[in-house]
């Protein structure tokens, strides 16, 4: 397609999916109301809602045979969620606050998750292996939020009964059936969105000479995790660190299992450029130094969150000069 109209379309795009996922997210909580979750499985189910524009995207460009935008979506919105969801949040709020017992629950998993991309990106592993690897962590970690919070003694205890403290939402009516059949039409938005912004940004690409791999990790990765950043940002405005911290490690756990390690079973996610490799890698660095920071500080303050956003510009200007 021409420019103007691709700048069009991906403009349409951007707007409807944005849109569909707010009120996916809406959907899925009355939903979660519903089903009597704990507040931990709670917070995830919304994480998950708020990741579908990454999610879908990602697959999409793969399907698409634009692996290399794929896998960029993916590791892009995760050094993304770091610099807006942790750095931005804390610059704007002051501080975002966490107990170390649920830094080290949401981080240490946070960490095995992208540790395990890493692995998948760079062919040391195959999709099936990593997809295992990744629900090992996950579904024991979802069962602990699953669990009443008095059952659980000691650290592990404490960080459960924390989370489901500090992820603890504003109650809404439970679903109705009606709530439950727009869940639907709202992931067809979604999904169609995602596959005409797939085209309309790799077309671009084409015209102006900008790479898959730019489009995916800097473009697409940014504008699919605008739900995500507003959100945190608004968590963080309330003094709720705990739920921001939460939120930004499970998007990037969530992202890796549903965008990148499961669609690998059926489609070929292609070998891992030097560039893509870079990515990988410095996502892996930069979830570690977020917990070491927050760690530190019993969470993250202004300086701490500047320092993430600042550990974003190298990495921009490296996929940006390839």
């Amino acid at each position: 397609m021409s420019v103007g109209a691709a700048l069009a379309v991906g403009s349409v795009c951007v707007l409807a999916m944005l849109g569909a996922s707010l009120v996916f997210g809406r959907k899925l909580d009355r939903v979660s109301e519903r089903l009597g979750l704990s507040e931990g499985l709670h917070g995830i189910l919304t994480a998950l809602g708020a990741d579908s524009p990454e999610i879908a995207t990602a697959i999409a460009a793969v399907a698409a045979s634009h692996e290399e935008a794929g896998v960029g979506v993916v590791i892009g919105a995760g050094t993304f969620n770091l610099a807006a969801l942790l750095g931005l949040s804390a610059v704007l709020a002051g501080r975002v606050a966490i107990h170390r017992h649920g830094l080290l629950l949401n981080g240490g998993v946070g960490l095995a998750v992208v540790g395990t991309a890493v692995a998948l990106v760079l062919g040391a592993i195959g999709a099936t292996v990593a997809t295992v690897l990744i629900l090992a962590v996950l579904v024991p970690y979802a069962v602990l939020f699953a669990l009443p919070p008095g059952r659980l003694r000691g650290p592990l205890g404490a960080a459960v009964r924390e989370e489901a403290e500090d992820m603890r939402t504003d109650r809404v009516p439970p679903a109705t059936l009606l709530d439950a059949l727009e869940i639907v039409p709202c992931l067809i938005v979604i999904v169609a969105a995602a596959i005409w912004l797939v085209k309309a940004a790799t077309d671009l690409g084409d015209h102006w000479g900008v790479s898959d791999v730019v489009v995916g990790t800097l473009v697409l990765a940014a504008l699919t995790t605008l739900p995500n950043v507003v959100t945190a940002v608004r968590l963080a405005l309330h003094g709720r660190g705990a739920a921001v911290v939460s939120e930004a490690f499970n998007s990037n756990s969530l992202n890796i299992l549903f965008g990148l390690a499961i669609p690998g079973l059926f489609l070929t996610l292609g070998t891992a450029s030097g560039i893509q490799a870079f990515t990988a890698w410095w996502l892996l660095g930069m979830t570690g130094v977020a917990i070491v920071l927050a760690w530190s500080g019993h969470g993250l303050a202004r300086p701490e969150g500047a320092a993430m956003i600042i550990l974003y510009v190298p990495f921009v200007i490296v996929v940006a000069t390839r």
